[in-house]
């Protein structure tokens, strides 16, 4: 019979002749998911059989991450700073790097209502109203990604802080909104660029939350028509990949002074914080 050790070797073992990157910890995450037990207790129950009844689960698991099916939409779920975080096809999943905006917000935000600009799952906004105690309006143009988000903000029974609404950029918010931050995910990889990405993100990704052009094209709209929509002194904090702020710090957006770049966890620019100076009223 089977034991859990034996189960993971083999099973880190199929997912690399597969392709998978971080194949053994994916296989551990797999095996936890699938026997409902903490990762770490894996590690404590080695020798433990496994029935048939187990083996019948963890498979088709197994064989869907073969086909490179992102290991988030096959555990169903992700960790966004500590919180949980439901994913599939609807939405982008939530990043680790995207999780240093919230920090970013943190330091140069005290009050008012955030807006969080293409929102998707609903991270961003679920750790700025956990963390900072903030309101959020989030908006996305996919109704797709809202229902995901609707699901992540329940989760949290945060409906009285998070409002969710369906815009295309800013087309659809409510008349004179004005708000003390705004975040931003976009799209911002060229469409140019899509046959570099690993198959999860290619085919796990809505296509509508990863490319934009140039890479910098809903970007560039959103810095030109936002200015009205912030109150004196909001900072305008975008994600972005690295090398595109030289191209923004070289633009000119109506009202909005660029102000600093945030690098990630790897050393690599990854942010981008505009603002609305208060000489602008």
């Amino acid at each position: 019979m089977e034991n859990i050790l034996s189960v993971l070797n083999k099973t880190a073992a199929f997912l690399q002749k597969h392709g998978v990157p971080n194949a053994k910890l994916d296989s551990q995450y797999l095996l936890s998911h699938g026997l409902g037990i903490k990762r770490m207790d894996l590690f404590l129950s080695f020798d433990r059989p496994l029935q048939e009844k187990e083996l019948a689960t963890l498979r088709p698991m197994v064989a869907r991450r073969a086909k490179r099916e992102p290991l988030q939409h096959i555990l169903g779920s992700t960790s966004f700073r500590g919180h949980e975080i439901k994913c599939d096809k609807r939405a982008l999943i939530p990043r680790q790097e995207t999780e240093l905006m919230v920090d970013a917000l943190g330091s140069r935000w005290s009050e008012g209502q955030v807006l969080d600009v293409g929102t998707g799952s609903g991270a961003i906004a679920i750790a700025v109203a956990l963390e900072l105690g903030a309101k959020v309006l989030a908006c996305d143009v996919s109704e797709d990604a809202l229902s995901l988000a609707k699901e992540n903000v329940a989760l949290h029974n945060l409906e009285d802080k998070i409002t969710l609404v369906c815009s295309d950029l800013l087309s659809a918010l409510p008349s004179g909104s004005k708000f003390t931050a705004l975040l931003a995910n976009l799209p911002y990889i060229p469409l140019a660029d899509a046959p570099t990405l690993q198959p999860e993100v290619l085919n796990g990704d809505p296509h509508l939350a990863l490319f934009s052009g140039d890479g910098l094209e809903l970007i560039r709209k959103l810095l030109n028509t936002c200015a009205d929509y912030l109150s004196p002194n909001a900072p305008v904090i975008l994600e972005i990949a690295s090398g595109q702020e030289k191209v923004l710090q070289s633009e000119n957006f109506p009202k909005l002074e660029f102000i600093e770049t945030i690098k990630d966890y790897n050393g690599q620019t990854r942010f981008v914080i505009f603002k609305l100076p208060s000489a602008s009223f």
